[in-house]
């Protein structure tokens, strides 16, 4: 017993990890702010239902980070970045914005400054975007590989307590204090944990020279002859290296199968993110009050998620990935079925707290187990030499086609209800189930190869 806590001290005790916790709860924060969180603040202010949802598409602008995250791998913050370093700067940067946005958006009214509102949550969601981007970098650069399962169960946690916080404590504070107050805390807590940036250490960085010889060995392979970059001009040497080559190295390795990963990272958390939007709109229609879906969707369902993670983690090291991602995008469909059957109970009067919370259960418990199962996914995809790049690519696909479908489960709701709208939700999960199987049936065969060698 004394050595196992030992090891958990030398594990969790370096300075590092403890980082990596808070830059997790930075980068959770403001998820659910511009997102659940926000459409229950719309909800209240008596916005239509059509309005809520297409307040999804704020989301989408974690779908498109891959778009300027190669400007953030290579460009330096005047001063800032000799300070600080690259990585550290911009996330200084994203945490600037995310503060300040939400500190903005306390002071207006939704139901007069629709407009406004939306343009502040757009800044605080490229703001937090480009934070991401930024700690994912940082996360893989600042230690060796022994050290990185350490760091993203760090970063795990910290995220999930920030959505705890986020979601629960907004939803708390508005209760005792109205959502003005709500969001100037969450404004606070933001900006304190850029003190946290500052303090933690600065990360190595590949030298230009390193960074140029890999890329003109990876296009002149791709492309079979020499392309004498560095006799062409610095716009396209720059465009090549930070914008052609992790996408070069992602297709010549997985060759046509690609396009098939690419479309299943696109799908499977269609069912999830369409149904996300109206959550809260949902449990406030049901009835329940904010402190009861606080205590119950909120906070009961953090720990269900938690226990989901660690059940997949224990899944995956011993099955191997696919058998815990196929489990995964299975209940996650599965329990908007659940959603429809707490709405059907809903038509006479409101259910009882017994059966929100076990709805609540089986949905953040598949969520924990889907989740864990994709970033492990996700993570065997990408390449070290290119990580920030590809992984904003793998991240960026993940969320945008859920989040522009679910911009229009409003309209689904106020046309049809929310029993046709679970089902509708629940349908949405088979592509990502077909696909999952078909991966796993090409990858055995890989897999037997690998064996028996």
């Amino acid at each position: 017993m004394l050595s196992l806590l030992r090891q958990l001290r030398d594990t969790y005790g370096h300075k590092p990890v403890a980082v990596l916790g808070a830059l997790g709860f930075a980068a959770g924060l403001p998820f659910l702010l511009v997102f659940t969180t926000l459409t229950a603040w719309l909800t209240e202010a008596g916005l239509e239902r059509s309005t809520i949802g297409f307040f999804a598409w704020v989301g989408m602008t974690y779908s498109v980070k891959v778009f300027w995250a190669p400007a953030i791998d290579r460009l330096k913050i005047p001063w800032l970045t000799h300070r600080l370093g690259k990585r550290r700067s911009w996330i200084l940067i994203g945490q600037l914005g995310v503060a300040s946005g939400l500190l903005l958006m306390s002071q207006i009214d939704p139901a007069h400054s629709i407009s406004a509102i939306a343009l502040l949550a757009v800044l605080v969601a490229f703001s937090s975007a480009t934070q991401d981007i930024a700690i994912d970098a940082y996360r893989i650069e600042i230690a060796d590989d022994e050290w990185q399962g350490a760091l993203s169960a760090a970063y795990y946690f910290g995220y999930r307590v920030a959505l705890l916080v986020a979601g629960a404590g907004a939803l708390y504070l508005a209760e005792w204090g109205g959502w003005s107050q709500a969001y100037v805390v969450m404004a606070c807590i933001a900006a304190l944990i850029m003190l946290v940036t500052v303090w933690a250490e600065r990360a190595p960085e590949v030298t230009a020279e390193q960074r140029q010889q890999q890329e003109y060995q990876l296009v002149d392979e791709t492309f079979g002859r020499p392309m004498q970059l560095h006799q062409r001009p610095a716009w396209q040497r720059w465009w090549l290296g930070a914008v052609v080559c992790p996408f070069l190295e992602f297709f010549r390795r997985n060759g046509w199968l690609a396009l098939v990963i690419l479309t299943f990272i696109g799908v499977f958390r269609l069912s999830d993110l369409a149904m996300g939007a109206m959550a809260n709109p949902f449990y406030l229609d049901l009835g329940y009050s904010k402190t009861d879906i606080a205590s119950v969707a909120k906070l009961f369902g953090f720990f269900m998620t938690i226990a989901g993670s660690a059940l997949c983690g224990v899944a995956v090291v011993r099955l191997g990935i696919y058998r815990p991602l196929l489990a995964g995008a299975v209940l996650v469909a599965s329990t908007n079925l659940l959603f429809a059957w707490l709405a059907w109970l809903g038509l006479s009067a409101t259910p009882s707290l017994l059966w929100l919370a076990l709805v609540i259960s089986a949905d953040n418990l598949s969520g924990g187990i889907a989740g864990t199962a994709f970033i492990a996914y996700l993570s065997s995809l990408t390449n070290r030499h290119y990580t920030a790049t590809q992984y904003a690519l793998f991240s960026s696909l993940m969320t945008l086609p859920g989040k522009f479908i679910s911009g229009f489960s409003g309209v689904v709701v106020d046309q049809y209800g929310y029993i046709e709208f679970f089902v509708v939700a629940a349908m949405l999960g088979l592509p990502a189930i077909l696909l999952v199987l078909y991966l796993w049936r090409r990858i055995r065969p890989a897999e037997a190869s690998e064996q028996a060698s």
